[in-house]
């Protein structure tokens, strides 16, 4: 079967394979530009560890923030021979982070997602790449923080109830 096509159908043809040719040299560039662009971001960081007690809720690829802005992500956790989490951060080579800086876990609203705080210190020198935290503070888990509220009401109700015994008895 010999399929012959009219001058205006043959145009239309050679037009639609120019088409998809032109889409794929696109959709190439923007992959090989991404992956690139994903290169120089990987070697655009260097490594820091910070211990913690707990880490309730944090995951690894979970960010880093200081001044409220992304400076990092979690790479790594593991745990040590006194059973606290290691835990390895990624931070951007054009971010300095004074040694004596604190590193907290703190969650993104009630029931968001955790993330790891930088507060920056005073210092002149920075922490090196493989470097460590001095200063953490642990995750707070929500129920132990409900606990602690209940308590001090208990606390003070049962104080303002002796408080009252106290006066109607005299």
């Amino acid at each position: 079967m010999n399929a012959t096509y009219s001058k205006d159908e043959t145009h239309s043809i050679k037009i639609g394979l120019y088409t998809i040719l032109i889409i794929a040299l696109l959709a190439s560039c923007y992959i090989i530009k991404h992956k690139l662009e994903q290169n120089d971001e990987e070697r655009s960081h260097y490594a820091v560890l910070a211990r913690f007690g707990r880490t309730d809720g944090l995951a690894v690829g979970n960010p880093v923030r200081m001044a409220g802005l992304d400076i990092g992500k979690v790479i790594n956790a593991r745990i040590d021979s006194h059973y606290k989490a290691i835990l390895t951060f990624e931070i951007k080579d054009n971010v300095k982070i004074p040694d004596d800086s604190s590193a907290s876990i703190v969650s993104d609203g009630i029931l968001g997602t955790k993330y790891i705080e930088i507060e920056p210190g005073g210092s002149e020198d920075y922490i090196a790449p493989g470097g460590e935290f001095t200063y953490t503070q642990d995750a707070m888990v929500l129920e132990e923080l409900l606990d602690r509220i209940i308590g001090i009401g208990k606390a003070n109700r049962n104080k303002n109830s002796s408080k009252d015994k106290e006066q109607n008895n005299e």
